[in-house]
């Protein structure tokens, strides 16, 4: 599957770096401020008002975010591929090769998504928020990113291949960096780079968000199936 090149008429896609903006003065602040959700969640709110004000200045959303009707179904099967691998490959490194290493998996006990009933979570808050996260990391930040970079470029010069390596490279770095998902799940955020890379990938390789979509809800139901089991 070769790279798919981004359309020329898209406008405003440099509202993709609003949020990353927002997260690195995050990081910039005081510990105190840090450690508000209010803080933590202001990239994710910035991105999703942002996204909103992209969809309303831009036609024919609907392919640009890679989600026609005609890619679901084989969006899903693959998705759940790719999910169950790397939900059984991140299961083993955080229960087994975490602690192996000396880092701690205690506190997974007691983030924010142990709390919720487990009937709530799986499947349906699990998908609620793959679905809400890919829309917004990689349907908007990572191909607005794509869509920017190649529009200050030559379509014969090359350059695609470099706009899509930078924007995946950006995009994946801003995922696994997200304030609350560093808040949550504190040194485990790192194996969110892999995810993000690869979901990433899959996208710009198909234009199907259905696939990170599904790979992402099978991955995070395996991994907090057997790591609330583990921790039992």
């Amino acid at each position: 599957m070769a790279l798919q090149k981004n359309p020329p008429n898209e406008v405003v896609a440099a509202l993709a770096i609003l949020p990353i903006l927002a997260t690195v003065i995050f990081y910039l602040l005081p510990e105190s401020w840090q450690a508000h959700r209010l803080c933590q969640f202001a990239p994710q709110i910035i991105a999703y008002v942002s996204f909103g004000i992209w969809a309303v200045c831009n036609a024919d959303i609907i392919p640009k975010l890679g989600l026609e009707p005609t890619k679901i179904s084989a969006g899903v099967r693959l998705g759940l591929l790719i999910g169950l691998l790397l939900g059984s490959f991140n299961t083993t490194l955080i229960i087994y090769g975490a602690p192996a290493l000396g880092l701690d998996i205690e506190f997974l006990r007691n983030v924010p998504h142990a709390h919720i009933p487990l009937t709530v979570m799986v499947p349906w808050f699990i998908i609620f928020i793959a679905f809400a996260v890919e829309m917004n990391f990689r349907g908007f930040l990572l191909g607005r990113l794509l869509a920017l970079f190649s529009q200050h470029t030559r379509p014969s010069d090359g350059f695609y291949t470099l706009a899509s390596v930078m924007a995946l490279g950006i995009s994946s770095l801003a995922f696994a960096f997200d304030p609350f998902m560093v808040s949550t799940f504190q040194h485990l955020h790192w194996i969110a780079v892999l995810d993000a890379f690869i979901w990433g990938w899959m996208w710009l390789q198909t234009r199907n968000l259905y696939i990170p979509m599904a790979a992402h809800s099978m991955e995070v139901i395996i991994e907090y199936l057997a790591i609330r089991a583990a921790l039992a």
